[in-house]
């Protein structure tokens, strides 16, 4: 990720950024550039579009499916009435730590 955002970065300014640009600039901040994969970077990227590529990216991510609703139902099974007396047990456990953390002297700014 270092060396495609090195890439983009100095893209910006100049059209075909090469190996010494990039590791130059890596280096500028303590980065160790691997030649291998600057090499391999260079050679696909060398004279294309790259806000082409981007866009194509982005479409291909569009269509991989997240799993937001799948997250979301172990969340809804897990016990938790829909009444919201899992808030008020958050609010007791928060209470009992506080006064946990003053019972060990931790609550020296009260």
């Amino acid at each position: 990720m270092k060396l495609i955002a090195a890439y983009l970065l100095l893209s910006l300014a100049k059209e075909n950024p090469s190996a010494e640009d990039i590791t130059g600039l890596l280096g500028k901040v303590g980065i160790e550039a691997d030649s291998e994969r600057l090499e391999k970077l260079i050679s696909e990227l060398n004279g294309k579009d790259l806000s082409a590529l981007i866009s194509e990216g982005q479409e291909k991510l569009a269509s991989v499916p997240s799993g937001g609703a799948a997250a979301a139902a172990p969340a809804a099974a897990g016990g938790a009435p829909a009444g919201g007396e899992a808030p008020k047990e958050e609010e007791k456990k928060e209470e009992e730590k506080e006064e946990s953390d003053e019972d060990m002297g931790f609550g020296l700014f009260d």
